[in-house]
């Protein structure tokens, strides 16, 4: 059955608009009668027919209605240092199959991409519709939130107050990131920031130290590209919580 993030819900039924509604038409070519599956980011999903196609939108007739236990019990955000060629869209992709809650790109010293203006809001355009693509494949029904790209100095008033920060960093030899969740709250969330290529400069650690009072952890004895440390703390962090495994 063919999955749709849907415009608005009544009671008895919901629409589907907008690029959604070009994929039913054109891509899928479903007609009146065939049954769809719409979610909304409330966490559930409802089953349709199709009872009247206009140009402008689908309006289904809900059949069933599901609230699937599919969502990350903890809610695990990815702050990852901008990084160049198909690496952010791939960490999106496979960090939204697995859970993650959201993604914050964040403009870094080692970044070897820079976007700014015009540009940059193009790109998480992008973005937000590969997140979307992977909700809809993997079944979930609620979008990871990818947010606008960001400065460090901005970081603390996009999550909640109470979000627990991490912070994986090759030179950390005590602490793993195993040994710092069992101190985190899996109610409140944990936002785990990730360097660029070449990985995090000295001071930039220190500033997330000290303002969001992030923990430095050790991802192991082995040094990971960026895409690679996203996706291994992402599920680390879901696993330790009974998400995954």
């Amino acid at each position: 059955m063919h999955r749709f993030k849907i415009s608005s819900r009544e009671k008895d039924t919901f629409n589907i608009t907008g690029e959604e509604l070009h994929h039913l038409t054109h891509v899928v070519r479903l007609e009146c009668g065939a049954k769809v599956m719409g979610f909304d980011n409330s966490g559930g999903q409802w089953v349709g027919v199709i009872e009247e196609l206009a140009r402008d939108s689908a309006c289904c007739r809900i059949v069933e209605e599901e609230f699937p236990d599919v969502e990350a019990k903890a809610r695990v955000y990815l702050v990852m240092g901008l990084a160049k060629g198909e690496k952010m869209e791939w960490v999106i992709q496979k960090g939204t199959e697995l859970g993650m809650a959201g993604l914050i790109p964040l403009r870094t010293k080692r970044s070897v991409l820079q976007l700014e203006g015009a540009k940059a809001r193009d790109r998480v355009v992008r973005w937000q519709r590969i997140a979307a693509e992977a909700v809809k494949q993997s079944h979930r029904v609620i979008e990871p939130e990818i947010m606008e790209v960001a400065d460090w100095t901005q970081l603390k008033g996009l999550l909640p107050v109470e979000t627990q920060w991490l912070i994986p960093y090759e030179d950390e030899k005590t602490h793993s990131l195993r040994e710092v969740l069992q101190g985190y709250e899996p109610r409140y969330p944990i936002a785990v920031l990730i360097g660029a290529e070449g990985g995090f400069a000295p001071e930039e650690v220190a500033w997330a130290e000290e303002k969001l009072q992030a923990r430095s952890v050790s991802l192991g004895p082995r040094i990971l590209r960026t895409e690679t440390a996203a996706l291994a703390a992402l599920v680390m962090a879901l696993a330790y919580f009974g998400d995954l495994g």
